[in-house]
């Protein structure tokens, strides 16, 4: 298979994640202009954002070794991450054995194959493990599973060549932060609410790791760096916001992964600099 040629139609996500903030980029993207030097985004996930804006030069990190790998060979070798990919076939039996086979007995195109066949089949882009680290989200793929056209992941592979990928945490990724950078930040929320954390795992990121959160961005506005940070509307929130400015948005969410089940609910975005 040999790769089509570059074009210059916008880039897109190719994966789907519980709490995307597709919905908001014509508000999140306000706050980018090309005259940074650098995109960064320490709770990757899906990227939307990074993949609407285009930067010219990013980095890009996520707890998430799997997710991480997959852009690592989506941007190194997509032509072998599609090949693999059209080996799996879609179904409810195909998708148990898929999931039940060991990662780390792949070669990383396999392995990344596998995650964004399981991501796009599985229920609601959730990403859960169990005790043993072990991927255990249901199917659903029968109902609204669809892999995307070659040509996303040809195009998002052009984008992810001009990212530096890391697979840690996200103090990590912000102790790499310099003055000319945008930092985007989208936590896993930290919030115990019935509306919120049927979409989330709440063990992933907790108080401490809030409070740990608000000492970041004091001290990436004392260094004069921008940031932009998106939660859900709470007493978490409520914190990160204290001294910043900041705006209130409505989403709309599905409720128990549910799309026949959706609210709205709100959001708050956080910034350093005015712009709202």
């Amino acid at each position: 298979m040999e790769t089509k040629k570059k074009t210059t139609k916008a880039s897109q996500p190719f994966l789907r994640w519980a709490g995307s903030k597709r919905q908001l980029i014509p508000v999140l993207s306000r706050f980018w202009n090309n005259d940074y030097e650098r995109y960064v985004e320490p709770f990757a996930g899906s990227a939307c954002l990074f993949f609407s804006l285009s930067p010219k030069k990013a980095l890009l990190s996520d707890i998430n070794r799997e997710l991480i790998n997959t852009y690592k060979q989506v941007a190194t070798d997509v032509d072998s991450v599609l090949k693999e990919l059209k080996k799996l076939k879609k179904g409810k039996k195909d998708y148990y054995r898929i999931r039940s086979l060991n990662p780390e007995t792949l070669n990383p195109n396999e392995r990344a194959a596998r995650f964004i066949y399981l991501n796009r089949y599985c229920f609601n882009g959730l990403y859960r493990t169990n005790s043993k680290g072990k991927f255990n989200v249901p199917y659903c793929g029968d109902e609204r599973g669809v892999m995307p056209p070659d040509e996303i992941f040809i195009l998002a592979s052009g984008l992810l060549k001009n990212a530096k990928l890391h697979a840690n945490g996200y103090e990590e990724t912000l102790k790499k932060v310099k003055l000319g950078d945008f930092v985007y930040i989208d936590p896993p929320f930290s919030v115990r609410a019935k509306e919120i954390f049927n979409e989330y795992d709440a063990s992933k990121f907790s108080s401490e790791d809030i409070r740990h959160l608000r000492t970041w961005m004091l001290k990436l506005d004392k260094l004069g760096v921008s940031f932009l940070v998106s939660y859900a509307e709470s007493e978490e929130a409520d914190l990160l916001k204290k001294g910043f400015y900041w705006d209130t948005v409505s989403v709309r969410r599905s409720i128990a992964g549910f799309t026949t089940s959706r609210k709205r609910v709100n959001e708050i975005i956080i910034s350093n600099r005015n712009m709202f």
